[in-house]
């Protein structure tokens, strides 16, 4: 048949064929950091506690140079943190607060490259706006009138108060040990303790309801902040950009920001 039914037929199955080819055309041009369904890919980032406020900003900055890309920072204890990704937490990046439970990660063949030295911090003393106990010294923290929170010896910042603590010859008593020095901070801002062993970052960051006092005990003590990406990722080469901003000289000026020092 050569009449207009076929003709018909030809010039729909025409216009047919050049809309699927329109429509994979433009599936396939999308560069941005969208899955191949075109749902945004997410990107764990697993970081110690104390890094939290800067974190949040190099994220922000992450996801601005990578549309289509969501960063989910969990904020932990660096022991806990690592904990959960041997267990099987989606985990892209590890950075933590100490070295020592970054080799754990390290030992367990969980780490996909060579952790980066990318901050240091270092021990103060934490009180109450206005003082009210009266803390002067890290000796005053050994009177038993004094409540004091510190972090438990597993976490980097109560390894870092048992180290300076030995250097000065001191036995503290603390009434608390916490898993997080945010939670430490968080006790001493609410008045539920006279005094707290945190980073000089955290007293930075409690602003005016928190007071710091510095003792050169602390340089027995500086803690070094490792960052690395997770064997296994989901998303490995997302995770290794995110180190590499990090460790650029734009998220250095970030972490110094905060108060955070230099590798």
């Amino acid at each position: 048949m050569t009449g207009p039914g076929r003709l018909a037929r030809a010039l729909a199955g025409a216009a047919a064929t050049l809309l699927l080819a329109a429509a994979c055309g433009s599936a396939s041009s999308d560069t941005s950091g969208s899955s191949d369904d075109g749902e945004s890919l997410t990107l764990h980032v697993h970081a110690a506690a104390s890094l939290a406020e800067p974190f949040d900003e190099i994220g922000a900055m992450f996801e601005q140079q990578h549309p289509g890309v969501e960063v989910a920072v969990n904020y932990a204890g660096s022991s806990t943190l690592v904990e959960q990704i041997l267990q099987g937490a989606p985990a892209d990046v590890f950075a933590s607060a100490n070295t020592a439970n970054m080799d754990k990660l390290v030992d367990a063949g969980r780490t996909a490259s060579a952790p980066v030295d990318m901050a240091t911090n270092t021990l103060e003393i934490a009180v109450p706006a206005g003082n009210p106990a009266g803390v002067a010294s890290l000796e005053d923290l050994a009177d038993p009138e004094v409540a004091l929170v510190v972090c438990a010896p597993e976490v980097p910042c109560g390894a870092a108060t048992r180290t300076v603590q030995e250097a000065a010859g001191l036995e503290l008593a603390p009434v608390s040990e916490e898993q997080s020095v945010t939670d430490v901070l968080n006790k001493v801002t609410s008045g539920q303790a006279d005094a707290g062993l945190v980073y000089t970052t955290d007293v930075r960051r409690g602003g005016d309801a928190v007071e710091g006092i510095s003792f050169p005990e602390a340089q027995h003590a500086v803690n070094l902040y490792p960052i690395s990406t997770v064997e296994g990722a989901a998303q490995p080469e997302l995770g290794q950009e995110f180190v590499d901003l990090v460790t650029s000289p734009e998220g250095q000026q970030v972490l110094a920001a905060h108060g955070f020092g230099g590798p």
